[in-house]
């Protein structure tokens, strides 16, 4: 397991990596190409990516193929999932949160792309994070 203080670096370095996307194509574009670019800048800044990676629901044990996919897998250990939207809203982060609690993943990055300030667009969602005082928590 990545201890939290890996995990904080390398979400430092996904935010950067979306910040560099996003000043260069600002808003108004679709998700898909929001996704690929920033794909294209976590590799190029030495992390391990995987895109649209299939997510499985484990249910009393078996395995089901339910058609989720994560929008991105970074270093096995952080979701990243990319919107181009008016605004976030609360079933966007539910998504995440059933996604990290599926994946066992302790931390996820929620990115709008579709707003002028892209500081405004990130929300971070952890759960079960290594150090943190409460098991779950949705931080701004």
């Amino acid at each position: 397991m990545i201890e939290g203080k890996t995990l904080n670096r390398i979400t430092e370095s996904i935010i950067g990596a979306a910040i560099e996307v996003h000043r260069a194509l600002g808003p108004g574009l679709l998700e898909s190409a929001y996704e690929a670019c920033l794909t294209f800048e976590l590799a190029q800044r030495g992390l391990k990516v995987e895109r649209q990676k299939p997510l499985p629901v484990i249910y009393r044990e078996v395995k089901l193929d339910c058609g989720y996919r994560l929008d991105l897998l970074v270093e096995e250990a952080i979701i990243v999932e990319v919107k181009a939207v008016d605004r976030l809203m609360p079933i966007h982060q539910a998504q995440l949160l059933s996604y990290l609690k599926l994946s066992g993943c302790k931390v996820g990055l929620l990115i709008n792309f579709n707003v002028r300030v892209l500081r405004d667009g990130i929300r971070r969602v952890v759960n079960n994070f290594p150090d943190s005082p409460r098991s779950l928590r949705t931080l701004r």
